[in-house]
Formats: C-alpha cells, structure tokens, sequence
C-alpha cells in the first residue's frame, strides 16, 4: 500500500481500491443503504459485523462504514475517496481549504434543521434579539452545549452575540439546560417530539440551517485518479436518474382518432399531460381495424390526478399508469458543475 503525503494534514491513499465510507448505523445508515440499492448500487455485506463491504456492479470499490462526522474527517484526509454524510456534519468539518467537494447536497433524506433551543421556562425569549438582550443582561458568556461548535459560534456572531462559552457534549444534550451546565443548546431537529418530552423549543428565526444526506468526494482523488473521476460520473448518473424518477410515473393511454398530430394537439392545449418533451403516440392494431392510437408520457407524482383528468377531456380510456426507474438526461447538470469546480 503506498500514500503520498500532501502536506501535514493530508495522506491520500494510492492503493489500486476505491474507497465509499458510508453511515455505520442509524436511520441515516439505513437510508444510504435503500438509495444505493435503488440506484443500482446495492451493498454486499455478508457479515453485519463488518466494517467493510462491496458493490459488485462497481468492482474495485470497496465500503467501509463510520460516523457521519468520521466521514467528512477520512474523505478530507484522502484515507476515503467518497462519503455519505449529512450536510450538517459536512458543513461543521470540512474546513476552508477544499480539500473536499460535495457532489450532490439533496439525496432526499435525513432531513432536519440545526436549530439554538431554549427552555420552555424562558418565556421571554422568541427570537435572536431577545437572546442577545438576554446574555447582555447576565452580565456573563452565554453558556451554549452543542456538537456543533464552529456552526453555532458563526451563526450567534452574526446575531451580534459575541459573549459565548460553547460547552462540547457528545450524546443526547437535551438534559444541558435541567441540569445547569448550559443556558440554551444548539442541536438537530427533525419531528420536534424530544424537544417538547424536555420541555424545549426553538427560536423563531434560530434556524442556523436545513441539512439532508449529500455525496462527498476528496478533491485530489478527482483530479488525479482517472478510476475515481469515472465512479463519481457512474454515482452521479445513476442517482440523478433514480432520484428525478422517484418524482415521476410514466402513463399509457389509448385515445381514438385517425391523426396523430390532432392528438398532439390536444395534448398540447392541456397543462400537465405534455411530457418530458412531448407524447410518444403510436398506432394500436385493433381486431376491427378501428382508429385508435397509444400514448405514452411521463409527468410528476404530485400531477398525476390532474393528468388522468386532462387524459379524459382529451378522449383518453385504458388509462395505465406505472412507476418509472430511471429517467437519464443527456448529461447531469451536477456533473458539468463538478468537473467546473474540479479545474479552479
């Protein structure tokens, strides 16, 4: 195995794998695990025990499993080449020197925000300014426990709070408050259900920001390991794909007439049933050799009782309505964008 040491921080690994850390448990961990799977990339792992696995539709990739926060840490020191992770954590380490890139920022889970919480007893307190009235009353720092330190320390300064003692707690700090060693924290909310059994609640513009999962990647391993670029271009296909295909069905519908641009534009005088970029209308071969054509379209999931309704105003019947599993573009705009931002 042979690493070549870019400078005292940073060991990028030459060995001939490729390397994926992916979420080691939790529902983060579960979720990466169903996206791979349906974006074609299902994880082969034998023994739940292991630390590392494979995906044999991309041989020579090897995945290992770690903590969100590790993640971000092993693709920034180019011991892993790509990460799952949450924005959250991204955004906490990754440092300033861009050392790493995030491929995709909306995998479509794992949502929540990272908020600045109080306790419900501090009825006095709604907002930023209320907070910073607040800590300019106590006449001290204002004690904060939270796992995200450089966040919430750019995030209170920018609100003019700049008398701030950021207490690091690993585990739940829902307790901070009850117990005394903090005033307020600074944490993850996704349904709000912890918040209310310990009688905290958010701020009304404390939200510092939104995250969900994001593909990572190490700069370095993009810009100089051909193998690496040409995985990311296969991740980035694939999941573009299977995500934008989640939003949409394909539907079938037979529609009588003796032209087929008199149905287009019927079609086309409707707000949903255009398609990507039009119908695909094709002759049926009926027993009485009647006039009837076949279409076929695709349109979103949030349409699609608006779209069997335009499909019979229009004549429609046979109405067929399937789910679709990979709808490809010619070229991913986040790639395009990727390999922008890989030449700067």
């Amino acid at each position: 195995m042979a690493n070549i040491q870019l400078d005292e921080e940073t060991t990028i690994n030459t060995q001939s794998e490729i390397r994926l850390s992916l979420p080691s448990k939790g529902r983060l961990a579960d979720e990466a695990l169903t996206l791979l799977d349906n974006a074609g990339f299902r994880v082969h792992k034998p023994n739940p025990r292991q630390y590392k696995a494979v995906i044999n539709s991309l041989p020579g990739l090897t995945v290992l499993f770690q903590r969100p926060g590790d993640i971000v840490v092993s693709v920034g020191d180019g011991s892993v080449d790509f990460g799952i992770t949450g924005w959250d954590v991204f955004c906490e380490r990754r440092g300033q020197n861009g050392k790493i890139m995030c491929m995709l920022n909306d995998l479509r889970f794992g949502f929540c925000t990272l908020n600045v919480i109080v306790p419900e007893s501090l009825t006095f307190i709604h907002n930023m300014e209320d907070l910073k009235t607040w800590q300019t009353q106590l006449g001290r720092p204002l004690r904060v426990a939270t796992k995200f330190n450089k966040l919430t320390h750019n995030f209170l300064s920018r609100n003019g709070i700049y008398e701030v003692s950021l207490i690091s707690a690993e585990g739940a700090l829902e307790s901070a408050p009850t117990i005394g060693y903090a005033d307020i924290i600074v944490d993850l909310v996704s349904t709000g259900t912890t918040l209310r059994d310990n009688r905290l609640r958010v701020l009304d513009d404390g939200v510092i920001l939104h995250s969900q999962a994001c593909l990572i990647a190490n700069r370095w391993a993009l810009k100089n390991r051909p193998e690496t670029l040409k995985i990311a271009c296969q991740f980035m296909e694939f999941i573009v794909a299977y995500l934008r295909a989640s939003e949409n069905v394909a539907i079938l519908a037979n529609i009588r007439d003796s032209l087929p641009d008199r149905i287009a534009d019927r079609i086309f005088t409707k707000s949903v049933i255009g398609g990507l970029q039009g119908p695909t209308i094709s002759p049926v071969i009926t027993k009485h050799k009647e006039e009837w054509y076949a279409i076929q379209i695709i349109v979103r999931k949030d349409k699609l009782t608006q779209a069997v309704k335009e499909l019979r105003q229009i004549g429609g019947s046979g109405i067929v309505v399937v789910p679709v599993a990979y709808i490809f573009e010619e070229e991913p705009q986040s790639y395009q964008e990727m390999l922008t931002e890989l030449e700067e």
